[in-house]
C-alpha cells in the first residue's frame, strides 16, 4: 500500500481525542481528518496545489501543529522558526520560493512585510474554539485559480521542505517526501509502541523536525492524543502535566535538566501521573542526567539519535525489558545505520568511523546542489549511504555511541548555527577586519556561539557593540556569547582557519 499521511490519519476512531491543549476544548480525529479536507479544498481553490511551497510562521501550539499536519497531507510546507528577523525571512522565503505565507491573522511578524517584498501571498489563519481549529483567510480578499495539481500527495511528492545550516554560509533545502514522513512517523511509532491510550506533552517547537514528526506526527498516525503547549516553559511544565495527564514527552537535554531542577517541589504531580516513558534527542544526554530523571520520574529515559535529511529519528535505545546503554545513541531504529571508514568501506563493530545511513526515511538529495549530494550520498561499491557528517563507533549489538562532529557545525542545545553565517554578519562591521565563528563548550547547552575578531588599524568596538550588531541581523541563539579581541587569528598547521578545536586551543571550557 502506498505511504500516505491522509491514510495514516484515517485509523483511529472518530471521537478518539486528537489534539488537546491549555485551557481548550478538545479536538477529535474526526474533526481533525475534516480540517485536513477542509484546508486542503481551501488551499487548492486558492491555486496551491502538490508541490506547491507554503511557508508557516506560527506560534507553538495546537494551530501549528494542525496546519503543517493538514498542508502536508497535500502540499509542500515550510516551516520557519518566527524568532526569525526581516533579513533571516526574506532569505528563507526567498530561497524556498514560497507560494503562500501562512501567519495568525493579528501577527506582525517581520514575515509579513518581507512576503509583501517578494509577492509571495498572505493567507491568515483564524483559531475555532477548539484546539488547533482554524481556518484560512486570504489577507488580499481575493479567489485565485484552482490547481490543476490539487488533492492529496502522492508518495514522491514533497511534503516538507527545512533548511539545515552547513559549514558554508548558505543554508541548504532539504525536500521531504510523503514518503519520507510517513515513513519515519512509522518508525518513532514502532520504536515508542504508540497505543491510542498514550497521550503525549509536546513542549518541543514545531519549526524543527523533533517536534514535528516525534512530536505530533509519529502519535497522531498511531492514534493517540497530543496535547500541544505554547512551548517549553520549565514553570508551567508541571502544571501542565496536571491538565494533559501525559504518558510520555519528548524534549532536549537542556528541557530535562531545566524539568528536573523543579521536579523535587512536584512530586505529587509525577506521582499522580507516572509516564510510560521519556525521550530526548537532538543533543547527547549526560549519563549522571539520565540515572536522576529515570529515579524521579519512576519511568525509563529512551535516547535517540536524528537529524533533519532523516526526516528525523535514525537511532534509539529500545523500550525496556530491551537494554538501555547510557552514552550509547542506541540502536538502527528505521534505517539501516553503518559506520563507514575515509575509503568508503563499511568498518567492522568497535571501529571508529563516519555514521551513515539509508532507508526510506531518508531525503532523496538537497535541492539544486549538486556539490552538496556528490560529497553526501556515497558511491562505488557501498553506493547510496548518506553521511551523517557524525563520527562514531557500533558495538558488537549494535548500539552507535558518538565519538565526535565531522562538521563545524555549532550545536547549541539542539539549534544548529552555522559558523560561517555569523562571521559573515559580523564581517559587515566597519571595525572588523578577520573574524572565525566556532562552538565553545556549554555546561548545559552543550556548545554555545564565540568568535575571535581582528580589528582594522584603529578602529576600536566592544564585545557588547558587536553583539548589538549581530543581534539586529539573526536570532538570538545565533549571536555570540563571548568574542575574542586577537592580533591574529589562529590557524592550523597547513595556514587554514580552523574552527574544530579552537575553543580547546584558546582555553575556553
Amino acid at each position: 500500500m502506498e505511504p500516505s499521511l491522509i491514510r495514516m490519519l484515517g485509523t483511529a476512531a472518530d471521537d478518539a481525542l486528537a489534539i488537546t491543549a491549555p485551557g481548550r476544548p478538545a479536538l477529535n480525529f474526526g474533526a481533525l481528518r475534516a480540517l485536513v479536507q477542509r484546508t486542503l479544498h481551501r488551499l487548492n481553490a486558492l491555486g496551491i496545489g502538490r508541490n506547491d511551497r507554503v511557508a508557516i510562521v506560527l506560534a507553538n501550539g495546537p494551530e501549528m501543529a494542525t496546519c503543517f499536519l493538514s498542508a502536508a497531507c497535500g502540499v509542500t510546507t515550510a516551516p520557519l522558526n518566527p524568532a526569525y528577523r526581516a533579513d533571516e525571512f526574506e532569505f528563507y522565503l526567498s530561497d524556498l520560493n514560497a507560494k503562500a505565507l501562512i501567519v495568525e491573522h493579528d501577527s506582525n511578524s517581520p514575515a509579513i512585510e518581507m512576503a509583501n517584498k517578494l509577492g509571495v501571498r498572505l493567507l491568515d489563519l483564524v483559531p475555532g474554539s477548539a484546539a488547533g481549529d482554524f481556518t484560512l483567510t486570504p489577507r488580499d480578499g481575493q479567489g485565485g485559480t484552482p490547481s490543476v495539481h490539487g488533492g492529496t500527495a502522492m508518495p514522491d511528492d514533497v511534503s516538507m521542505v527545512l533548511h539545515t545550516s552547513g559549514t558554508t554560509s548558505r543554508p541548504k533545502i532539504v525536500p521531504l517526501s510523503q514518503r519520507n514522513l510517513c515513513a519515519s512517523a512509522r518508525n518513532i511509532g514502532h520504536t515508542l509502541q504508540f497505543t491510542p491510550s498514550d497521550r503525549g506533552l509536546n513542549v518541543m517547537p514545531l519549526f524543527h523536525i523533533h517536534g514535528l514528526i516525534a512530536g505530533v506526527l509519529a502519535p497522531l498516525a498511531a492514534g493517540s492524543q497530543v496535547y500541544c503547549t505554547p512551548g517549553f516553559n520549565a514553570l508551567k511544565f508541571f502544571g501542565w502535566m496536571d491538565e494533559a495527564r501525559p504518558t510520555w514527552y519528548t524534549a532536549v537535554p537542556t528541557m530535562h535538566q531545566a524539568i528536573l531542577s523543579r521536579a523535587g517541589k512536584n512530586a505529587e504531580v509525577i506521582k499522580r501521573h507516572p509516564l510510560r516513558f521519556i525521550r530526548s534527542s537532538s543533543s547527547s544526554m549526560p549519563p549522571q542526567v539520565i540515572r536522576e530523571l529515570e529515579e524521579v520520574f519512576g519511568a525509563p529515559l529512551i535516547e535517540s539519535y536524528g537529524m533533519t535529511e532523516a526526516c528525523h529519528q535514525m537511532a534509539s535505545n529500545p523500550l525496556p525489558p530491551a537494554a538501555r546503554k547510557p552514552g550509547s545513541v542506541g540502536i538502527a531504529a528505521g534505517p539501516e545505520v553503518a559506520i563507514m571508514a575515509e575509503d568508503g568501506s563499511l568498518l567492522p563493530h568497535g571501529e571508529i568511523g563516519e555514521i551513515v545511513i539509508r532507508g526510506d526515511n531518508v531525503t532523496a538529495g538537497y535541492e539544486n546542489n549538486a556539490k552538496a549530494n556528490a560529497e553526501a550520498f556515497t558511491a562505488g561499491p557501498n553506493s547510496g549511504w548518506f553521511r551523517t557528517g557524525d563520527q562514531g563507533v557500533m558495538d558488537a549489538d549494535g548500539y552507535v555511541s558518538l565519538t565526535g562532529r565531522l562538521k563545524e557545525i555549532i550545536n547549541r542545545g539542539g539549534e544548529k548555527i552555522s559558523p560561517r553565517e555569523v562571521d559573515e554578519i559580523l564581517m559587515d562591521h566597519p571595525a572588523v577586519a578577520q573574524v572565525v565563528c566556532f562552538g565553545m563548550p556549554h555546561p548545559k547547552l552543550g556548545e554555545e556561539v564565540a568568535a575571535c575578531v581582528v580589528l582594522r588599524d584603529g578602529q576600536a568596538v566592544t564585545e557588547r557593540e558587536l553583539q548589538d550588531f549581530t543581534a539586529k541581523r539573526v536570532a538570538d541563539f545565533k549571536v555570540p556569547k563571548k568574542i575574542l579581541f586577537m592580533a591574529e587569528i589562529p590557524k592550523g598547521a597547513t595556514g587554514k582557519l580552523q574552527r574544530i578545536g579552537l575553543a580547546a586551543k584558546l582555553g575556553l571550557g
